[in-house]
């Protein structure tokens, strides 16, 4: 066999597309339910750990700091296999969510928290000045600002959050990847995985020129 007939061997990878769509659609609705739950987790905790009380910013930074650190991988096999020990069984769906999410959360909340105090403190000034809430401060005044400037490091994570998905294939989610290796075993032949790694790549080479096209945007706003 040479390397062609071996891993693009277009007959194995056409048989094989309907199952890598197949995994795709659940790729997509993991990543995108994950992105949504770290974003709304992160842009709380990077909130609650700039004006909580202090016990509360404490155990946020900790929560962080562990999650920023644990590998994805071995969190995943944690909610999957360990909690059902404690009498939390969760489905691999929800348990692939539950982990990327917490992880995502974690890198959201140190963006956002980067993002809301790069604001200059005049801001917070004009607006107590206005006699502006603390509530409408954040929410009509530093947040917009704050999001302009972490759009690029948040689409970046986003990146990163769909690619992890892969992950989920160790609790038998039948995603690309799991797809993919089970086609691969049926043909005998590796060329399903060369498939679901371009997949990957038409999936988020438009996000990776999106986030370069934003810096560049950004940084010449800055100059």
């Amino acid at each position: 066999m040479n390397l062609i007939n071996t891993f693009f061997n277009m007959q194995v990878l056409i048989d094989s597309l309907p199952q890598l769509l197949r995994g795709l659609v659940v790729t997509l609705q993991i990543g995108i339910a994950s992105i949504i739950a770290g974003l709304a987790g992160g842009l709380f905790l990077a909130i609650a750990r700039l004006y909580a009380p202090s016990i509360v910013r404490l155990l946020i930074r900790f929560y962080i700091d562990i999650f920023r650190s644990i590998p994805l991988l071995v969190l995943l096999i944690l909610v999957y296999y360990a909690l059902p020990f404690v009498g939390i069984r969760l489905s691999p769906f929800v348990s692939a969510v539950t982990a990327l999410s917490l992880v995502s959360a974690a890198y959201t909340a140190e963006i956002f928290r980067a993002g809301i105090e790069a604001i200059p403190q005049g801001q917070f000034e004009a607006s107590a000045a206005l006699g502006l809430s603390n509530r409408h401060t954040m929410v009509d005044v530093i947040l917009p600002q704050a999001v302009r400037i972490v759009i690029p490091p948040l689409t970046n994570n986003c990146i990163n959050v769909l690619k992890d998905t892969a992950l989920a294939s160790v609790v038998a989610m039948p995603d690309l990847l799991k797809q993919a290796t089970q086609a691969q075993a049926l043909a005998a032949n590796p060329t399903p995985l060369i498939g679901a790694a371009l997949i990957y790549v038409l999936l988020l080479w438009p996000m990776v020129a999106i986030v370069a096209r934003l810096e560049k945007h950004f940084s010449k706003g800055k100059r």
